[in-house]
């Protein structure tokens, strides 16, 4: 079939694939085809307020051998509600630092030492909280 100079064939199984042979003067011409804009990247959050697991911004986190362990522990902190926000969440960042220890050389030995910094003085503050003590509460015992 020739449709302004150039032959379409459809062919594959039921015409799925479309062959389109143009002609020179048709190929000469500048293209009038006009793209849209593309649609900014999401970066760590979609427009729906949900994580998006894909981010480059995350580094592989949330598909290496501790994925599923970071994506409960990064959901945990991202959907808190408690006051400090994540202090909810130190059993799944235990579990995250735990699993990332069998691995260090996917997860550096600095790293993991921040994060047991990180989550013990969330554990203590926590722990203030909730009256169950703290450096505050043992200054007056004598040390």
């Amino acid at each position: 079939m020739a449709e302004g100079g150039r032959r379409v064939w459809a062919t594959g199984s039921g015409g799925k694939d479309v062959v389109v042979v143009a002609s020179r003067a048709e190929l000469a011409a500048p293209s009038t085809v006009t793209l849209p804009e593309p649609e900014p990247a999401p970066g760590l959050l979609l427009a729906d307020g949900s994580i998006n697991w894909g981010c480059p911004c995350l580094g592989g986190m949330a598909t290496g051998p501790c994925g599923t362990q970071f994506r409960d522990a990064f959901s945990c902190f991202h959907y808190s509600e408690a006051d400090p926000k994540g202090s909810d969440c130190y059993e799944k960042f235990s579990v995250m630092q735990e699993c990332m220890s069998q691995y260090p050389e996917l997860y550096g030995k600095d790293e993991d030492e921040d994060l047991a910094a990180a989550l013990d003085t969330a554990g203590v503050e926590a722990s203030r909280e909730e009256g169950g003590g703290g450096d505050q509460d043992r200054a007056g015992e004598g040390k």
